[in-house]
């Protein structure tokens, strides 16, 4: 092959592979002083017809921009470095992932294991989520555009249709744009694509045919469809597979897209429920044990005048302690004071100045209760009683639960983080912390994590041992981190 400097920047290494939309090649950078390795699409139009040019042109320009978006703002989708047309031909420069196809992956490894596809889904989901955000479908997800990068492991989307489409224009009988071809490949794309109306569920169908490859081995063009239901028939080759993670397949691959997931958030849930289930909490129940209350008891109170000289009756009711599953708590009741001339709306008792005041005690089987001893005097402070420890089991509704739990458990990446503040973003890396029980010197941090019902405090920042991080957690603390640096989000201030 000769070799060619296109646009007299990029110099061309090799030819990656073409088709009928033009040749992709692998080149450098010539303008970078790193000779930076990156992709060159040649794309030409379906159609030399001058009149539309124009119009290829335009879309071009515009599908151009929307991958420099989303590659961007997305590590899993290469970044556009350039777009040029020259010779009526255009080009496309994006970012060159070094790494193996999933077509490449099985060849060299085997299948995958259930873990593995789990694993991949987890990835890739939050990517497609994206990609549907900016009201994109890929519509050409198969094994041979999903990339595993090798520098970190992590699955890449390439080969966007999008820009296909732009070359596939042409003018109808009304003189509008349209598109002449079906983007997509046979076997991995659901009728409703085929038919030219793709939807984003037909993504997660295309996805879903990749996985059935990577646990089979069996390409899409090799499966049995049921001629009753149109449903694609796998199962038979993945009996190593769960029930569960089948069903999730089978639900992506239906035939018709409202039985599929609507959204990728939605498929993903699924998938992050199966692999963290959160078990329901039980109560536990015992019989609770039936004290008797001892008989009412009768207590002298001497009245003691006021300052005025107007004598009045100080009645102490006394304090009703109860213990419950909660937790003992104290009821103190309010001291009522009365006028001796007034006994409209006083007990009437032997005589106007009582010496005696009967306390009832209500028995309950829910509680013990306690009578306290009245001092002789009148007290300025109610005594305070404490209770006998008890044994209280908080109920479900009380529980809670780590918002951010999930950051100990798979790895974060920006489809998790972009459209969150630096409050958010403050307080998701710093939960992986406070889990461990770690303390903080930022007050509004500590503030924060204090009003947290699971938040136990044991350790000083200083005494914090970092030993109780997983790798995992460390990873997602500086993931996080640089996320915040990159784009200026931060909110606690020390």
């Amino acid at each position: 092959m000769t070799i060619q400097l296109l646009n007299d920047r990029y110099q061309v290494i090799r030819t990656l592979g073409a088709g009928g939309f033009g040749e992709t090649y692998l080149a450098e950078d010539t303008y970078m002083p790193s000779k930076r390795r990156c992709v060159v699409k040649q794309l030409r139009p379906i159609h030399n017809n001058p009149q539309i040019y124009q119009l290829v042109q335009e879309r071009f320009q515009r599908e151009a921009a929307i991958l420099e978006e989303l590659g961007g703002a997305n590590d899993q989708i290469p970044a556009l470095y350039a777009y040029f047309s020259s010779g009526g031909q255009f080009y496309l420069v994006q970012e060159w992932v070094e790494g193996d196809t999933l077509t490449g992956k099985v060849q060299k490894q085997g299948l995958f294991s259930e873990g593995a596809v789990q694993e991949l889904f987890m990835n890739l989901l939050p990517v497609l989520d994206y990609v549907h955000s900016k009201h994109i479908v890929h519509r050409d997800i198969k094994p041979d555009n999903i990339i595993v990068r090798h520098r970190d492991g992590k699955p890449v989307l390439i080969d966007f249709g999008a820009i296909r489409e732009s070359m596939g224009t042409v003018v109808n009988s009304q003189g509008n744009p349209t598109s002449s071809i079906v983007i997509g490949t046979p076997g991995y794309m659901p009728s409703e694509q085929a038919a030219g109306r793709p939807v984003y569920s037909s993504d997660l169908y295309s996805l879903g045919m990749t996985i059935i490859y990577l646990l089979t081995g069996k390409q899409a063009q090799q499966l049995e469809t049921d001629s009753q239901t149109g449903e694609i028939v796998w199962r038979q080759y993945a009996s190593h597979v769960s029930p569960i993670l089948a069903g999730v397949i089978d639900k992506a691959i239906a035939y018709h897209p409202r039985d599929r997931y609507p959204t990728a958030r939605a498929m993903l849930d699924t998938l992050q429920n199966i692999a963290n289930p959160i078990p329901p909490t039980q109560p536990i129940l015992t019989q609770p044990t039936i004290v008797s209350a001892p008989p009412p008891q009768t207590v002298a109170v001497k009245p003691q005048p006021n300052p005025q000289g107007s004598s009045q009756n100080n009645i102490l009711l006394g304090s009703l302690i109860a213990g419950g599953l909660i937790g003992a708590s104290v009821i103190i009741s309010q001291v009522l004071t009365k006028s001796t001339e007034s006994t409209a709306d006083k007990t009437v008792l032997p005589s106007e100045t009582p010496s005696n005041v009967t306390t009832p005690v209500t028995e309950t089987p829910k509680f013990i209760p306690i009578t306290p001893s009245i001092p002789t005097q009148t007290p300025s402070v109610p005594t305070q009683i404490t209770p006998a420890p008890t044994t209280s089991i908080p109920p479900v509704d009380t529980i809670a639960v780590n918002t951010y739990l999930w950051l100990s458990q798979r790895l974060v990446n920006d489809a998790d983080l972009d459209g969150k503040d630096g409050f958010e973003l403050d307080i998701m890396r710093n939960s992986i912390f406070a889990s461990h029980g770690r303390r903080f010197d930022t007050p509004g941090l500590q503030d924060y994590f204090d009003n947290q019902p699971w938040y136990k405090p044991i350790y000083s920042p200083k005494a914090f041992p970092s030993k109780l991080l997983s790798k995992l957690e460390q990873q997602n603390i500086e993931y996080i981190n640089k996320y915040q640096e990159r784009y200026g989000l931060r909110y606690f201030k020390k």
